[in-house]
């Protein structure tokens, strides 16, 4: 007597296909004319807007989309960014600027619209994965599909017959498919189809799906992370003066832009002191070869500590990497008006503009006691060289014999009109250039330790001394370390959903001659049939297969238990 089982239709992936029902029948319409389906209601346009949400294609979408939506912010500038520069773009684009300050483009990542492509991102992975997951987690706990009744529809194939009954055959594929030690070649399970019949199946390559399930997961793992990021970071810029100090205030930094969730009152305290800055250039091509800022760290609590910054080699200080990002040269100037009263005082960042150090500056000589402002732009010449009258250029980066040489200017230096300026320029709208008897613009050319009048009985100039300066960026952001984290997580799963195979192997065990006549069950030979199946195309199918029916071969002398 034989059993005859069905078995259903044969799914790779194990999982059910939720359209293979017939459709429901529709209700005929009233009069014998065209058939009405039914109206699937709200509840039905939900599930079904879910379920397009939740697909993979719509992800794709929305992740092209957020890709496109970020563009915006590299074109246009930034008001958490550079605050100045969107404000130049309103005033130089009067009907365009309004209207595109009011859709958000001057704060893309905080705006509406990409907020809400960013979060139906983040429901749609989220969405994706949560039944995705509940059902690969009942395929690893659930059992191999029992063998098919039929192996010759599979591409890859295999016989052989051994000695022993297919009971004892079927405990030695055991072995040989799941493999030795802890490590485990395939899932096994052994089933009894009667009249002496054995079936094994086996199954491998589940971590092709968790690798899949691991990478969505991870990419949900980004989202957060850097959301968090972005509402919890700060990033500031400052220039320090040697024998200046820095605080990690708010009111310290030059500039300075952090998270919308970011309180200021969490910075964490600590000065820096910029000791000294040195500088070393090839003598031959005058390329830069290292720079080192020394700087003191002084954090509450604790003695001040000596440290030093290089390019690529930050300093943490109060959870935050201080970055060497820029040099240069500060003159210290002295201004007096007409009257003698010090109207200015202090040094000045000059920035430098090639390799040699020709660096420009502008000086700002707002609160004079007596006549117009005074606006003072100009070059600094670390080495000086003269090439004809007025004409001059700097040989080297270091400061052999520096040269300041600065064009006067006078009026209103815009200061008051509550549009923020640009420290490193002059507006020169409402200024007038000083000019000589003869016409020709006025240029101040003074040395370290000189002192020059200024044209028009302005008051003077002092070339005190030249310091170096250095440009730091402070950046905090606490989701670094998990953006890394997911990352790798994120390159490891698809690495593994790549290139893991998934495959099932199944025995079919039957004793020689069952069913002749001529022997039966017990005869001590049985006739092994194996197939396999991969999910895909699978160049390996056939070797894998043959590698369990060669393990099963070598087994056969083996004693089993």
């Amino acid at each position: 007597m034989t059993h005859e089982r069905t078995t259903p239709d044969y799914r790779p992936e194990g999982l059910e296909d939720a359209f293979s029902a017939p459709p429901p029948a529709a209700a005929p319409a009233p009069g014998g004319g065209a058939p009405q389906l039914p109206a699937i209601g709200v509840v039905g346009w939900l599930r079904w807007g879910w379920r397009q949400l939740t697909s993979m294609r719509v992800a794709l979408l929305l992740l092209m989309l957020l890709a496109v939506a970020a563009v915006p912010g590299t074109v246009f500038p930034q008001r958490p960014q550079d605050p100045a520069a969107v404000a130049t773009y309103l005033t130089d684009h009067p009907d365009l600027g309004p209207l595109l300050d009011r859709l958000g483009f001057f704060d893309v990542y905080a705006s509406v619209w990409f907020s809400a492509i960013y979060l139906l991102l983040f429901v749609s992975l989220v969405g994706c994965i949560l039944p995705r997951s509940r059902t690969h987690l009942r395929a690893m706990r659930g059992r191999p599909p029992r063998a098919p009744r039929r192996f010759d529809r599979f591409p890859a194939q295999a016989s052989l017959t051994v000695d022993g009954t297919p009971e004892r055959v079927a405990a030695r594929a055991v072995v040989a498919l799941r493999g030795p030690g802890w490590w485990r070649r395939f899932r096994v399970d052994v089933r009894d189809e009667g009249s002496g019949t054995w079936s094994v199946a086996a199954e491998r390559g589940y971590l092709r799906e968790t690798g899949n399930l691991v990478f969505h997961l991870a990419l949900v793992g980004l989202l957060v992370s850097v959301a968090t990021g972005q509402l919890l970071h700060y990033r500031g810029q400052a220039i320090v003066v040697e024998d200046r100090a820095f605080a990690n205030t708010q009111s310290d930094y030059d500039s300075f832009e952090a998270g919308s969730a970011f309180d200021p009152a969490t910075l964490e305290p600590f000065a820096l002191r910029l000791d000294s800055f040195e500088s070393r250039f090839d003598p031959d091509t005058l390329q830069s070869r290292d720079f080192t800022a020394h700087v003191t760290l002084t954090e509450p609590g604790a003695d001040p500590v000596a440290e030093t910054i290089k390019v690529n080699h930050p300093l943490v200080a109060g959870g935050a990497k201080v970055y060497l990002q820029g040099n240069g040269y500060a003159p210290q100037v002295t201004v007096r008006d007409a009257s003698g009263t010090v109207v200015f005082a202090g040094a000045v960042p000059f920035l430098p503009q090639d390799t040699v150090y020709t660096s420009q500056g502008v000086i700002k000589v707002p609160d004079v006691t007596t006549g117009p402002q005074i606006g003072l732009q100009g070059v600094l010449l670390p080495t000086a060289e003269q090439l004809g009258e007025e004409l001059w250029r700097s040989v080297d980066p270091q400061p052999g014999d520096p040269l300041l040489a600065l064009a006067v200017w006078t009026g209103d230096l815009g200061l008051d009109d509550g549009i923020p300026q640009n420290v490193y320029q002059l507006d020169e709208s409402g200024l007038t250039q000083a000019v000589d008897a003869d016409g020709r613009p006025v240029t101040l050319y003074v040395r370290p330790g000189e002192t020059v009048d200024l044209p028009d009985g302005l008051g003077t100039l002092t070339f005190e001394s030249l310091p170096r300066f250095v440009a730091l960026d402070l950046r905090h952001d606490p989701s670094l370390g998990w953006v890394l984290a997911f990352a790798l997580l994120a390159f490891a799963g698809l690495a593994a959903s790549l290139f893991v195979p998934r495959r099932r192997v199944w025995l079919r065990l039957r004793a020689d001659g069952a069913g002749d006549g001529d022997q039966g069950p017990g005869s001590g030979r049985t006739v092994v049939t194996a197939a396999a199946l991969a999910r895909g195309d699978d160049v390996g199918l056939q070797a894998e297969l043959d590698r369990a029916v060669d393990r099963l071969r070598a087994a056969e002398d083996r004693p089993t238990a």
